[in-house]
């Protein structure tokens, strides 16, 4: 426990940690002195601080700052203000340590919310313990198929405690097909996915990249599941050259693609595009594999060029990134938009529940939730998708210029008046 020195109305900041990394997230900000005899209102965040899925954890501490004057006006409950506690546990990059901590987020620390964001190996083992629990649920940056699908639902049955607010496969697909699309290639894609949650979605051949490339005329050259983590992709690289493949497509967490890439280079292996899941989401993943990673193209679920603005900071994207650059003197990341709007979801919620500790309140005001984030509007009433309402994605490609790597829109498939510079340049 720490305490930070500010003039009135004071905050202190607790820290409330799982496992044995040290989480520079403050885990919770309140007003001490207001309401020092009130019981908290309490959101507990699952988050990958540790282990190969820590960039997803990354703007936690940059963000939570972002809320501080929302959290220090507390939240009302039965017409008593109370103050606002963030819980943060490290899930350590473990789908079975994401699900231990959520329990005791639960069992233990009595959150009233659960929030999490880092991919369905986070995402999916707290879903299922606010289930089992009856806690009410938001998470984002998870596609939604393996948080349905993976959870053994489907689109109209859904869910009772939990929801979504994301992207579909349907819409990685979507923009990747697009940024394909500016660029003349033999239209043979290598598909590569790992013998997980994600990889398993991304390669499922009902509604995974197998049906749909072959419904739009690729050619689809699988080199089946490999293990997670793996170090080797000899045999993979190998059946892309004999297939001639000129696409490729995976989704990877970092220290995978380091190997995949820097082995593709030296047995010569050079397709003229390579669109990365997951691994590419920061500049630093680009510095470190260094000028061969120059024209990789990913999915992008924000830009500091998206137009929406926040409806309760009133921040823009522009000014977020700003703001991130200014404070820890790295890149802006697209990471910091989605946790921002995951954070501003989850207060708005409680603050229009009217008793944020009653559960069955706090349900009716997610379902009710018509909010402008700085993702987009989150409404789920009205989605085709029980529990799960989705917000835009477009493809992007990472230039080298000079020693920094820029991330450019390069195609917009949705009908959200997102920009886009220009077309996809090969590899």
């Amino acid at each position: 426990m720490h305490t930070l020195k500010r003039t009135t109305p004071r905050i202190s900041r607790r820290l409330f940690l799982a496992g044995s990394a040290a989480l520079a997230a403050p885990a919770v900000l309140r007003v001490s002195k207001s309401f020092a005899a009130s019981t908290p209102v309490r959101i507990g965040l699952v988050t990958p601080q540790t282990g190969p899925l820590a960039f997803f954890g990354e703007p936690d501490a940059f963000i939570l700052k972002r809320f501080e004057t929302q959290i220090a006006a507390g939240i009302s409950v039965k017409g008593e203000t109370r103050p606002v506690e963030f819980v943060i546990k490290d899930s350590q990059s473990s789908a079975n340590r994401a699900s231990e901590v959520a329990s005791q987020l639960i069992l233990d620390d009595n959150v009233d919310l659960l929030i999490a964001a880092g991919g369905p190996d986070t995402v999916n083992p707290v879903a299922d313990q606010a289930e089992v629990n009856g806690v009410p649920m938001v998470a984002n940056s998870c596609p939604w198929q393996p948080f349905v699908m993976g959870r053994n639902s489907t689109p109209d049955k859904g869910f009772d405690w939990t929801y979504l607010f994301a992207f579909g496969l349907e819409d990685v697909i979507a923009a990747y097909m697009a940024l394909w699309g500016t660029i003349e290639t033999n239209r043979k894609v290598g598909m590569m996915f790992a013998n997980d949650a994600d990889g398993n979605a991304w390669g499922n051949e009902k509604f995974g990249f197998p049906a749909a490339l072959a419904k739009a005329g690729y050619e689809g050259v699988d080199a089946g599941r490999y293990t997670p983590m793996a170090d080797d992709f000899t045999a993979q690289i190998t059946a892309f050259k004999k297939a001639g493949v000129d696409i490729v497509v995976a989704t990877m967490v970092p220290p995978e693609f380091f190997a995949f890439w820097t082995q593709a280079a030296q047995q010569g292996f050079k397709p003229k595009v390579a669109s990365i899941g997951k691994t590419l989401l920061l500049p630093k993943t680009l510095e470190t594999i260094g000028a061969i990673g120059s024209g990789l193209s990913a999915e992008v679920s924000w830009h500091r060029d998206f137009p929406f603005k926040s409806a309760l900071t009133g921040e823009t994207a522009p000014s977020l990134c700003d703001a991130w650059e200014r404070e820890t003197g790295r890149q802006w990341i697209q990471l910091i938009g989605s946790k921002h709007a995951l954070f501003e979801i989850a207060l708005d919620v409680l603050s229009r529940a009217g008793d944020a500790t009653d559960r069955d309140a706090v349900i009716e005001s997610i379902m009710a939730t018509d909010h402008e984030t700085l993702s987009g509007r989150v409404k789920w009433q009205g989605s085709p998708i029980k529990n799960v309402t989705k917000t835009a994605m477009v493809g992007g490609q990472w230039i080298k210029s000079g020693d920094r790597f820029d991330l450019k829109i390069r195609a917009n498939p949705t009908d959200q008046p997102i920009p886009t510079s220009g077309g996809l340049s090969a590899l």
